[in-house]
């Protein structure tokens, strides 16, 4: 893509913005910002980027449109801003930095990993797979690195694993991954996209403009993705942790089996994963499908499950305290997610849960405690939506607290030995915390605060 001299507006300074800006630098881009923090508030990002002359709109979100010639804007950010609604009324192109980056990638090394869970195991233990194969790869997205710098310098045999947030997938035109993964399709972001039509819309761009030559890995136990199947285009992929398949990744007795026609390969004992939970044995199944598509030997991909400790604040052990162990799943930021963890861990379980209003019910979430969560402590703006929902199905061991330090206070103070607490909000961070990272953080300050030693 052709971008010399002309003016591209970032619109958003997020994650993605400081490497958004470096490239389109280096690509001789005549460069806008436009955010509603002010000037101190970004301090940081500017002196990251002072040998660079943007033209900068600060503490606000609108400004005038003549002469830009493509707007970059940070995925979060929704269709309904005035600034992006002006420019579609002014037919200027509105894209992310995923659709950038692939329209001036030089390699067609590319996977895209989405769904409405698991984006971010699955993309991170693809990366170790590609890693441990000697592959120079990039591991980026939605996953907390910009992908732009690495693409305007990358050569054509990099390899690029991307996770991609249906933020990120709305605005991507002619995006084609070489390998695409759909993890799953639950409700999530609903006040973003206005409806879950418009969600499962956008995360199914991700394998929209591929064909013949590409692949796209789906999760057989997933419907929706059963019912949309007519219209990939490329070689799919299933993987299934339920049921044997007459093609793709599955279980059969205690080994993780790849069935390719009629040959069919043991990769490993499924009891030797570090990760726990059935979703993160799924999130195993679709990394060992995209990177047999890519060419990866069975011996590297198997070396590396065994050895894959897990990302953090997904699920992630903290500290025993008395025969109290903690978990961070502060990623776990819808319902479908919270409840994969509860599924993970042992009963009895104090789950700490609440944070930021998608819009979304969570009926599901209080039915699926099913006698494993014997206390519920909630925080956040949800926590007495969360509330009402839990006391509507009969589930009326509820306390509501005002932070983390609170909510774990009291998790220990309500706990035995061999209970298991839980951070797993199935709410985002949004309204008390600037990320997950920084909730989950939290919450582990808070268990080595406590005096239980």
């Amino acid at each position: 893509m052709y971008l010399k001299n002309k003016k591209v507006l970032v619109f958003g300074l997020g994650i993605s913005g400081l490497s958004t800006v470096k490239a389109l630098h280096k690509l001789g881009a005549q460069i806008i910002v436009c955010d509603s923090k002010t000037k101190d508030e970004l301090k940081d990002f500017f002196d990251k980027i002072k040998d660079i002359y943007v033209e900068k709109h600060l503490n606000t979100n609108e400004l005038p449109l003549e002469d830009i010639d493509l707007i970059v804007k940070s995925p979060g950010i929704p269709p309904t801003a005035p600034i992006l609604v002006n420019a579609q009324e002014k037919n200027i192109e509105v894209i992310t930095d995923i659709e950038l980056a692939y329209r001036i990638s030089p390699t067609d090394n590319i996977i895209a990993i989405t769904g409405t869970n698991g984006k971010t195991t699955t993309t991170t233990l693809v990366g170790e797979i590609f890693k441990k194969a000697n592959c120079n790869t990039y591991v980026a997205g939605n996953i907390g690195v910009g992908i732009l710098w690495d693409m305007v310098n990358a050569n054509k045999d990099d390899v690029f694993v991307i996770e991609a947030s249906s933020f990120q997938l709305e605005n991507t035109i002619y995006f084609k991954p070489k390998v695409s993964l759909v993890t799953n399709i639950a409700p999530d972001h609903l006040n973003w996209h206005g409806s879950l039509d418009n969600y499962i819309l956008s995360k199914k761009k991700i394998f929209k403009n591929q064909d013949k030559y590409d692949y796209t890995v789906l999760n057989y136990e997933d419907k929706t993705l059963r019912e949309i199947q007519n219209e990939v285009n490329s070689n799919i992929i299933w993987f299934s942790a339920n049921q044997k398949l007459d093609n793709g990744v599955f279980i059969d007795g205690d080994y993780i089996v790849l069935k390719d026609g009629q040959n069919l390969s043991k990769i490993l004992p499924y009891r030797q994963l570090k990760i726990l939970g059935k979703h993160n044995l799924e999130n195993a199944l679709g990394a060992i499908a995209i990177s047999w598509a890519m060419g990866i030997e069975l011996e590297i991909i198997a070396e590396v499950l065994r050895e894959f400790p897990g990302v953090e604040h997904r699920i992630e052990y903290v500290k025993t305290i008395k025969g109290i162990s903690f978990y961070n799943d502060s990623k776990g930021t819808n319902s479908d997610s919270t409840i994969k963890a509860i599924e993970a861990l042992e009963a009895p379980i104090i789950l700490i849960a609440g944070g930021y209003d998608k819009g979304a019910e969570f009926d599901e979430l209080i039915l699926s405690f099913n006698g494993k969560v014997k206390e519920l402590i909630l925080l956040g703006s949800t926590k007495e939506k969360i509330k009402e929902t839990a006391i509507n199905n009969g589930f009326n061991n509820v306390h509501l607290v005002e932070n983390m330090k609170e909510a774990v206070k009291l998790a220990y103070n309500c706990g035995e030995e061999k209970d298991n607490i839980l951070l797993s909000p199935a709410c985002a961070s949004w309204d008390m915390y600037n990320n997950f990272e920084e909730r989950g953080q939290d919450f582990k300050d808070a268990v080595y605060g406590l005096k239980g030693d």
